[in-house]
């Protein structure tokens, strides 16, 4: 890296320094001056060194060089050390130096998850009595009250009474969209592979077009709780079963993947243990899940998104500045090869082509915010088609901004570590801690910045977790337990069961995290799985929206052989990625100028990761064309099948359950002018079965 500055030009004077001064002894001074060199290290100031400016490229070892190497930071950085010994920091001593959590990042933490738990016991208990007096005083507890809040439990719980407001929601789509997964995962993307990934977010606009014009007015109009009761509207019982089991499944499947991230996060910056603060962030998130509902997730979105910006926004700043400024950071990066584009071609095996990034980016994008459960149910919690079209747009750009400021921080981390990679060197022991080591290098220097970005990488989690919490509570409350139990099923069992359901998905994923670990890379490891289940839902809902001629039988067998398909994909891609039998080849890093000592064997073993790989198997596609392959071999085999099983008459399928696109072409061509339609109200569910 290049030569960093002393602490004391910067105006930082440590404990350590003034123990220099007093200690006299061979030992203490040898001590001292290792943490001084660790301390002057992790601080870099573009006003006295400049950007570019690096030591002789070296490699430590335990062998005696012949040369004389041009003196490193930790040589150079005052007389003292230079007396103290020629012996560097090993990786575990710098490991260690980097984990200065003080208690003023702490605080910062602590009252970030203080101010969650507030807002949950706020909106579960105070908003809650205050809202059942009201109700008391306005019928004096008669009948007519009693009838009033029938339903009342789950609509305010599930959908916040279908009264909630634009931009609180827009900014918790936000938060839970992006999860500490994003968050750090896409940083770390363009670190390891470069800008390809940053593309996609054109795709986000494309996405957001469709869903508005095809999916979301049918949602919309049918006012759903659970996005699975279209399917059983609109094909059959065991349709809309299949389809909810596959959202359970998928959030067993996520739910450690978004615990595991803050927590080694945590671990990196702290030193804490991953299983020792994992219990913490479930028991948090599900105590204000489960009193607050939907509202105090939504408003525990608002603290925690806004919390995310500012983090990514001094994190640029302090970055960039320490690098020498923007034009130094993109330099770095283009010389690197890190600022390059998605490549020219059609091979599916290539990670990110124009191809996988446009076409089947937008086909990953579109079964986030088109048809997931919990992006759908944050929509039918406002009130009209004109707040939830609002609140698409505002949502659109505010995760387009997030995702950018993610992607700069992505190129700071490169600039920062071009000539000499933690994870090679062993610094970092994953790739998804590249970012809580920087965080702890350029803001280290300042007490309660690195509470800041914890607090991010924790909000950004904590809010994902928590809204699929939620969303679980409303599936299997809906598709599960209420069509089973009916008219029977009070209102103190709705309660219990939206509750209960909350904490055993919760404690559960505790447990899971150890699966986690085992594991590759987040954020394609999340993007294979959650495309792997939600590809055929993508395909199933626009078979039913769009293809009013394929009936059930015929969708029933398009759906169970596109999921084992993706499925089969899916677990044997991962296991070339774990085996390392097949690896998408990572741009070239560096080790020349580590100014620490690391084990030279881990580096040259780690070459193999860059030289160029080629496959052939379907399970060597790029994870980003998953979501669409699932989408295509639903839409293609049920079509396939009517063949077998027959088309289904097309006036025997209800208007309001088509998108509105297809429904004025369907009436242009007449094709209801004999059927006696059912009108939208008769279709809307009742707040009372809410």
């Amino acid at each position: 890296m290049s030569t960093t500055a002393d602490p004391v030009a910067l105006g930082v004077k440590s404990p350590v320094e003034e123990a220099l001064v007093v200690k006299t002894t061979t030992t203490v001074a040898n001590a001292i001056a290792k943490t001084v060199a660790v301390i002057s290290s992790t601080v870099s100031s573009s006003s006295t060194t400049g950007a570019t400016s690096t030591p002789t490229p070296t490699f430590s070892s335990s062998t005696t060089s012949t040369s004389t190497p041009t003196p490193t930071p930790i040589q150079s950085s005052s007389p003292t050390l230079e007396n103290a010994g020629e012996e560097k920091l090993s990786v575990k001593d710098l490991s260690q130096a980097l984990q200065h959590f003080g208690i003023v990042d702490y605080m910062v933490f602590i009252a970030m998850l203080a101010v969650c738990a507030v807002i949950g016991f706020y909106f579960g208990f105070i908003e809650k009595k205050q809202k059942k007096q009201k109700l008391a005083d306005k019928d004096g507890g008669g009948a007519a009250g009693v009838e009033e809040r029938r339903g009342s439990e789950a609509l305010d719980y599930l959908v916040g009474g279908r009264q909630m407001k634009v931009f609180p929601v827009a900014l918790s789509l936000v938060a839970s969209f992006v999860s500490g997964i994003s968050l750090l995962g896409t940083s770390t993307e363009i670190y390891v592979y470069g800008t390809q990934y940053a593309f996609i977010l054109v795709t986000l606009a494309i996405s957001g077009a469709i869903s508005w014009y095809i999916f979301l007015p049918v949602f919309c109009n049918l006012q759903l709780t659970s996005t699975y009761e279209y399917f059983e509207r609109r094909f059959s019982r065991r349709m809309r079963l299949f389809g909810a089991s596959l959202f359970v499944l998928k959030a067993i499947i996520w739910l450690p993947i978004a615990v595991y991230v803050p927590a080694l996060t945590f671990n990196q910056v702290s030193g804490i243990g991953i299983h020792t603060i994992t219990p913490i962030v479930v028991i948090i998130c599900t105590f204000y899940t489960c009193v607050g509902g939907i509202k105090g997730v939504v408003y525990t979105d608002v603290v925690q998104s806004v919390i995310m910006y500012g983090s990514l926004i001094v994190i640029m700043i302090k970055g960039t500045l320490d690098l020498g400024g923007v034009g130094a950071v993109l330099q770095i990066n283009q010389e690197g090869g890190r600022l390059n584009a998605p490549e020219w071609t059609m091979d599916p095996t290539v990670r990110l082509s124009v191809f996988s990034v446009f076409v089947g980016g937008t086909f990953f994008k579109l079964q986030s915010t088109s048809i997931n459960q919990a992006t759908v149910q944050r929509f039918m919690s406002l009130p009209s088609l004109k707040a939830i079209k609002q609140t698409l747009i505002t949502f659109s750009i505010g995760l387009t901004l997030l995702y950018m400021g993610c992607v700069y921080v992505g190129l700071v981390c490169y600039a920062t570590y071009y000539d000499c990679d933690p994870m090679s060197t062993g610094l970092a022991g994953r790739r998804d801690q590249l970012v809580p080591l920087l965080v702890m290098r350029v803001l280290g220097v300042v007490p309660g910045l690195p509470g800041l970005f914890v607090s991010a990488v924790f909000s950004a989690a904590l809010s994902s977790l928590s809204t699929l919490l939620n969303s679980l509570a409303a599936v299997i409350l809906e598709d599960f337990v209420r069509p089973r139990m009916g008219k029977a099923m009070k209102e103190s069992h709705v309660a219990l069961t939206m509750r209960v359901v909350v904490v055993i998905f919760g404690i559960s994923s505790i447990f899971m995290v150890y699966v986690v670990e085992k594991l590759g890379m987040v954020l394609q490891l999340s993007a294979t799985l959650q495309s792997s289940l939600y590809g055929p839902m993508l395909g199933i809902f626009a078979v039913g929206m769009l293809m009013p001629w394929v009936g059930e039988k015929c969708i029933f067998v398009g759906s169970i052989a596109s999921f084992l398909t993706m499925a089969w994909i899916a677990v044997n891609a991962q296991i070339a990625n774990i085996t390392g039998s097949f690896r998408h080849t990572k741009l070239p890093v560096s080790v020349e100028n580590c100014d620490y000592d690391f084990d030279k064997s881990r580096y040259l073993n780690s070459t193999s990761e860059y030289e160029p790989h080629s496959g052939s198997s379907v399970y060597h596609m790029s994870f980003l064309l998953y979501a669409m392959m699932g989408a295509l071999l639903t839409i293609i085999i049920s079509n396939l099948a009517t063949f077998v099983f027959g088309r289904q008459d097309i006036k025997d399928v209800d208007e309001n359950l088509l998108s509105p696109i297809l429904q004025r072409y369907l009436r242009k061509k007449n094709y209801y002018e004999t059927v006696e339609l059912k009108k939208a109200n008769d279709l809307k569910v009742n707040e009372s079965s809410d």
